[in-house]
């Protein structure tokens, strides 16, 4: 078998069997096929595509390039949540302490952020002495104590999407539903989930820009579940104005902890009461969407949802009294309001605008080394449907090196406003499932 001719198949548009696929990808991850002939297969795929058998069987053999966890050890069904990522996504923060405040193991590894989407690792750390590099032993033995742990992938799981994924960064083939598909669920396949939900985002803050892209990649990541035996689903969400208020590493774990007691901004909420409530009907909890949505609402009420984040926090070595005293957080040393110079309605927001301030005032990396400040951000106090006099706040900036005037443009730059009334946004668009791809 040639790698080549593997190469050639894929131009024409054929399909590949298994044995070419697990050719390549064995190949690629051991290193007898080099960067340019994977370059050139993806590349191929890129503009051809790939069958769901062929996508599913490409993840299968990614996920078994190198160490796949078994958490079997661990009682219960473990229902994972992966979001595609956006501006002031702190969901998993308050998500996994709701599922596993209603008694099922939430088994996670996370990923830190580069660019204009910080990572839910990085909004974990700024909470002083918590690590994620923990032990699979320590992991498994902490689920199963108190029901939740976030970590860190380890360094062995899935080596070919790792080595993909960089070389898809410097080729142009980023853009590639089968490639995008496969490298997400490859990874949370190896992490060894027995249920996926995903948050699959699109507008101007998303990697997928509009619905019928979200669409697309969510029902092809279904597909690949429901191939590899897996409950897969789905929720379309929209990224068009940053989720929720705080944007910034220990400002938006500030607003999970808000959450949890049942505050916090009404979209945030919305998404992370809907997801809980799913993962608890995927994970055999409850025979009812209604139940498990008042199984949501009762953990918060009592209380218990906000002890399983301090829980966590303490089982990882961090301060726990930061969850239930939030006031302790280290605070930026300035904050500086933004007032607007127009009256009007908020008619779109770009939530990538603001993500990227965020970034350039230290909350986020530009390149993989860069050191993250916690405590820097933006809290936003006007969103889309909202009426704005001149001279209102729109928001405020946390900053220890002031506030640039070309940041202060970006800032005001990221509103459009409308004379006439603008509804608010829908935030959930769809909830996905393989029945949906019938």
């Amino acid at each position: 078998m040639r790698v080549v001719d593997i190469i050639e198949k894929k131009k024409c548009n054929e399909e590949l069997s298994r044995e070419e696929i697990h050719f390549l990808i064995d190949g690629y991850t051991k290193g007898s096929i080099p960067d340019y002939q994977m370059s050139a297969f993806m590349m191929a795929v890129y503009f051809n595509g790939m069958s769901s058998l062929e996508t599913a069987i490409l993840t299968q053999e990614m996920l078994h390039s190198g160490d796949v966890l078994d958490l079997s050890a661990i009682k219960g069904i473990k229902v994972d949540k992966h979001s595609t990522g956006g501006v002031g996504d702190k969901t998993s923060i308050a998500v996994g302490p709701i599922v596993a405040a209603c008694g099922i193991p939430v088994a996670k590894m996370s990923g830190r952020g580069l660019g204009h989407t910080g990572g839910t690792l990085d909004k974990l750390e700024s909470i002083p002495g918590l690590s994620v590099s923990v032990s699979e032993e320590d992991f498994i033995q902490q689920v199963n104590n108190i029901k939740i742990a976030i970590i860190g992938q380890t360094g062995s799981l899935d080596p070919a999407d790792k080595k993909m994924y960089a070389l898809r960064d410097v080729t142009g083939t980023v853009n590639s539903i089968p490639l995008i598909a496969s490298s997400i669920m490859s990874k949370k396949l190896a992490a060894g989930t027995d249920a996926i939900l995903l948050d699959v985002k699109y507008g101007d803050g998303a990697f997928m820009k509009t619905v019928e892209e979200a669409k697309t990649l969510a029902k092809t990541m279904i597909s690949i579940g429901s191939h590899l035996g897996k409950d897969t689903r789905a929720t379309i969400s929209n990224m068009n104005q940053p989720l929720g208020n705080a944007i910034g590493n220990s400002l938006e774990v500030k607003e999970a902890i808000e959450t949890l007691k049942g505050n916090g901004p009404t979209d945030f909420r919305e998404l992370c009461y809907e997801a809980a409530s799913t993962m608890l009907l995927m994970a055999k909890k409850v025979s009812s969407l209604e139940e498990a949505q008042k199984m949501v609402r009762e953990v918060i009420d009592n209380g218990k949802a906000l002890e399983s984040l301090a829980l966590m926090v303490q089982s990882q070595g961090g301060a726990s009294e930061y969850i239930r005293h939030p006031e302790l957080f280290a605070e930026a040393k300035e904050k500086i309001e933004v007032y607007s110079k127009e009256e009007g309605y908020i008619s779109s927001l770009e939530a990538l605008s603001l993500g990227l301030v965020s970034m350039k005032l230290g909350g986020g990396r530009a390149k993989i080394e860069d050191q993250i400040d916690y405590s820097v951000g933006l809290v936003l106090h006007k969103k889309i449907g909202d009426y704005v006099k001149k001279g209102d706040s729109l928001l405020t900036v946390h900053t220890n090196n002031g506030l640039k005037e070309e940041l202060r443009k970006e800032i005001l730059d990221a509103y459009r406003f409308s004379k006439e009334k603008v509804e608010r946004p829908k935030l959930i668009e769809a909830l996905l499932t393989a029945e949906d791809l019938k």
